[in-house]
């Protein structure tokens, strides 16, 4: 058996329990293989004390270590100067997390692989550890690292030469593939793996309870993600004004709020606006279930795991055409991607899906063929060959015997 050490700063934590729950959940599903076990090191920001920076959540409620699910998880801090401190990141990063690995080492424990999630700072921490303690590293692109930071000459720097260095890479669409390979990353050297979803939790069964649960009596469409101005919240509020027989829910919390509430009132929308706050994945299922539709109006998406979650409930969606989500959105049972990224984009996206809506059923059926197999069985060769490898170089004699006994070589 495998025994990994996922380092990413994308992990739940009692502060923000969904705070990278897709990276929580693709970690579930492999170490449910029984191939691999896991510890999970996902450091959270410190901030000196007079700094107010509401985004970051309630800290001080993270304990160093903790127990989540199967994994042991341990969250020490690295420091964070916000809006000024992009560059120095990953070395504080770094720095917490070669201390961390220091003591779990001297406790004893011991790790085949180092398994990091996001590219920018989170991946180039953890090639710079990964090189310090001689173990393997594979590195997971997963949206904004690669789309919009490595705009930035310094971190591009970073993020290619931790590439280079990487002995995997993975990125969660064919699109960030595609922007790696414009950077100047060899396409041979990355692996298009898709996020899946949890098909036993995001069901359409039991409807009409969500929906009496939910108090929802009329058409209900439904906006979730982060209360931040690239969610899009705001474009799905404006086109309510051209859907009058149409409520809207928003599940999220985020430093936007005020400001989308705002919105709300100055169009005269309010009371057809509901906020829910943020939702467990529990009670997000029971939302999905009674919606009518799911719009994303995102400006910049990896792989909107939102969307698949919303089509596995038997929901369709609307979505803006950005990045990975023409991969997501690509049958009408799925729904419909926006033809522009405003609210004439989503207020002619919904009629169109309305005018033209798929059945639960086929929606449900199209969400199907993103299960967590694949991805899974996809992470298990590659991490074994990288191990196989990695041993092979160490200890020549033993190679012939790996590769005739593994099935993933």
């Amino acid at each position: 058996m495998l025994s990994i050490l996922t380092a990413t700063t994308l992990f739940p934590n009692d502060a923000k329990p969904t705070h990278g729950a897709f990276v929580a959940t693709r970690l579930a599903k492999l170490c449910e293989s029984g191939e691999v076990s896991a510890e999970v090191l996902a450091p959270v920001p410190w901030l000196p004390p007079y700094v107010r920076y509401p985004d970051a959540g309630r800290l001080d409620l993270v304990p160093r270590t903790t127990t989540r699910g199967p994994w042991t998880v341990h969250h020490p801090r690295y420091l964070v100067i916000p809006k000024i401190g992009m560059t120095i990141t990953p070395h504080t990063l770094y720095l917490a997390m070669r201390s961390a690995l220091q003591r779990l080492l001297a406790e004893g424990r011991r790790f085949d692989l180092i398994d990091a999630h996001y590219f920018y700072p989170d991946g180039i921490a953890a090639v710079r550890l990964a090189r310090e303690f001689g173990l393997p590293v594979v590195v997971t692109a997963r949206g904004t690292d690669i789309n919009l930071i490595p705009e930035f000459a310094t971190p591009r720097r970073m993020i290619l030469k931790a590439a280079s260095q990487a002995d995997g890479l993975i990125t969660v669409c064919q699109a960030l593939k595609d922007r790696m390979i414009e950077l100047g990353v060899p396409a041979e050297r990355i692996m298009v793996l898709r996020n899946g979803v949890d098909l036993s939790l995001f069901h359409p069964e039991g409807r009409d309870e969500a929906r009496r649960k939910l108090g929802f009596q009329r058409r209900t469409i439904g906006s979730v993600g982060w209360l931040i101005e690239r969610k899009g919240h705001h474009h799905v509020i404006a086109a309510l004004a051209k859907h009058p027989d149409t409520d809207l829910v928003i599940a999220g919390e985020g430093p936007e709020r005020g400001r989308i509430e705002r919105l709300a009132a100055s169009l005269g929308v309010s009371d057809r606006v509901r906020f829910l706050g943020s939702l467990d994945r529990h009670r997000l299922a029971e939302v999905y279930r009674g919606l009518d539709a799911l719009v994303l109006a995102s400006s910049r998406e990896g792989w909107a795991n939102v969307l698949l979650e919303a089509m596995a409930s038997g929901t369709p969606v609307v979505a803006s055409s950005v990045w990975g989500t023409p991969e997501v959105v690509a049958e009408p049972a799925a729904g419909v991607l926006m033809s522009s990224l405003d609210a004439e984009g989503v207020a002619h996206g919904l009629a169109h899906l309305f005018a033209n809506l798929p059945s639960r059923a086929a929606t449900r059926a199209y969400a199907e063929q993103f299960s967590w197999d694949a991805t899974t069985q996809g992470q298990l060769r590659l991490f074994h060959r990288i191990v196989a490898e990695r041993h092979a170089r160490q200890h020549p004699s033993a190679a012939a015997a790996a590769r005739a006994t593994s099935p993933h070589l």
